[in-house]
């Protein structure tokens, strides 16, 4: 029998995960097995001229499967998801075929969940419009990420964004949106960037850090994002500086993404993602960006705040107990951890080039329009209810 202290938890439904170094070749046969009509969303062009979509394609044919294609050029908005519903709802999609980054993901995930509903997304994006509740059915959703940051294939949300004066990001969420599949292989990781390995790799290092001292943390995804930190600690680096001469990184990587999506889905973040939805939807900031630009003043804060005012907040200890896994290292102090953890974000943040907020058009006026709009659901979970002057305080200090 488990002692009383043990806390109880609901873990919320998650996808099959298929993952390793040529997963992708399984495709056809996970689609085949939902009918023999696909939509496959991707990202603009970055797939389709990579070496996995004759196959991809050629083993759809194969199998006797008609598909249709739809690109998504940057974030998703809700524009874009209506649009794609419009024009592909009459062709009876049995499976839709998620691959790219997280904004096709998301885009795929929302085209999912309403092919079969045909609602305008702005019916149930959370705080805008009039939030109805989402009854499905959703369409079969595949999800196969390209980038290691978002963990999207893992979620239950589909993040669309409207940029501008009046922008917003913001979330379509249900469990039916989860993922039938998520179909994971480092492979398809080896084209990135190193700017999009720095931006989407500290993505993925925050949700994970995110979710280890959220107010919604338990047992099985403390063991989940503590295994995730590490993954970054040996992959993040090593991929950003050695890029595609080495696939154990990636692998890491891409598990780390993986398992941060998992972590995220259920317990919640923190203020850097509180702050990174009215930062992506006011200025045209890449959501890894804002967060990787941010963990390491956000961290800080956080820690001041509750030295200051809750000495007995748990999650003190737990940014020591990261700090030891992301330096490799047991500390005698939690002082003394605390120090290395914020010298390494720093460290790590300066070393992947994350640039300033500046660098994107917001200027100090604009930082009472941010604040105003940050405390949404991820703000909700941060381990320590965070002042107005605190939240400037973290922009100020990557402005």
């Amino acid at each position: 029998m488990i002692p009383a202290p043990f806390p109880p938890f609901s873990i919320a439904r998650l996808p099959r995960i298929e993952f390793g170094a040529g997963a992708v070749s399984r495709l056809p046969a996970i689609v085949r097995g939902y009918g023999r009509r696909a939509l496959l969303v991707t990202g603009a062009r970055s797939f389709q001229e990579g070496p996995h979509w004759q196959g991809l394609t050629r083993g759809l044919m194969e199998r006797g499967i008609d598909w249709w294609h739809c690109r998504v050029e940057g974030e998703p908005t809700p524009e874009l998801v209506d649009a794609a519903v419009a024009h592909y709802a009459g062709e009876d999609i049995e499976c839709v075929l998620g691959l790219g980054g997280g904004s096709a993901l998301d885009a795929a995930k929302a085209i999912a969940g309403l092919l079969r509903v045909r609602r305008s997304v702005m019916d149930y994006l959370e705080g805008v419009g009039p939030e109805l509740k989402y009854e499905g059915p959703a369409a079969p959703f595949v999800a196969v990420p390209t980038t290691a940051g978002t963990g999207s294939e893992a979620t239950k949300n589909a993040v669309l964004s409207r940029s501008g004066a009046d922008g917003f990001k913001k979330s379509f969420r249900d469990d039916r949106l989860v993922a039938e599949y998520a179909v994971v292989d480092p492979d398809l990781l080896a084209g990135c960037p190193p700017s999009v390995i720095a931006a989407n790799g500290m993505d993925a290092l925050t949700q994970l850090l995110e979710s280890y001292v959220s107010l919604r943390a338990n047992p099985l995804t403390d063991a989940l994002a503590l295994n995730g930190l590490a993954a970054v600690r040996d992959g993040l680096l090593a991929w950003y500086e050695a890029g595609a001469e080495t696939g154990e990184a990636r692998a890491r990587m891409a598990y780390a993404a993986l398992l941060s999506g998992i972590t995220l889905a259920q317990t919640g973040l923190g203020s850097v993602h509180g702050l990174a939805s009215p930062l992506g939807a006011y200025y045209p900031i890449p959501h890894g960006v804002v967060c990787g630009t941010l963990v390491a003043a956000a961290t800080a804060v956080n820690l001041e705040a509750m030295r200051m005012r809750e000495p007995d907040n748990r999650a003190l200890g737990r940014y020591a107990e990261a700090a030891a896994v992301l330096a490799n290292r047991r500390f005698a102090r939690r002082e003394e951890a605390w120090d290395v953890l914020l010298g390494l974000l720093a460290d790590w943040t300066t070393r992947l080039g994350l640039p300033r907020l500046r660098e994107y058009g917001l200027e100090p006026t604009g930082f009472d329009r941010v604040i105003a709009n940050a405390r949404g659901s991820s703000m909700k979970t941060n381990p320590i209810l965070l002042s107005d002057a605190e939240l400037r305080e973290i922009l100020e200090r990557r402005y």
